[in-house]
């Protein structure tokens, strides 16, 4: 079996909502896909890492499908309302979604 010729493992922290369209599209490409739940940010969200291993010419690609498959979206959180009498909560729209991608050269790759 012909070991695959990995050069750049990218690293993408996505949404779960986002994981399963992202992980799909991402072996339609023909690159490895694993992923890792992890939790994120100030929101504490539900998140998924996954770790992508790319051959030459690939990154562009990865990126793109990434770019679609992951939107960034408006979401609303309710804040109190700062010296207010009242508890009255107020609506702050805050930007979640998207992915943060990290990519990082592979030196050795070997498939055991």
């Amino acid at each position: 079996m012909d070991t695959p010729s990995i050069k750049l493992l990218m690293l993408a922290v996505v949404q779960e909502q986002d994981r399963d369209q992202a992980t799909q599209a991402l072996e339609g490409l023909g690159v490895p896909v694993v992923f890792l739940f992890s939790a994120g940010g100030f929101l504490g969200r539900r998140n998924a890492t996954l770790l992508i291993g790319l051959g030459n010419g690939k990154e562009e690609e990865a990126l793109k499908v990434l770019q679609e498959t992951c939107r960034q979206h408006i979401e609303y959180l309710t804040l109190p309302l700062e010296g207010s009498p009242l508890p009255m909560p107020t609506p702050v729209p805050v930007t979640v979604g998207g992915a943060n991608v990290f990519a990082l050269p592979v030196e050795h790759f070997e498939e055991i």
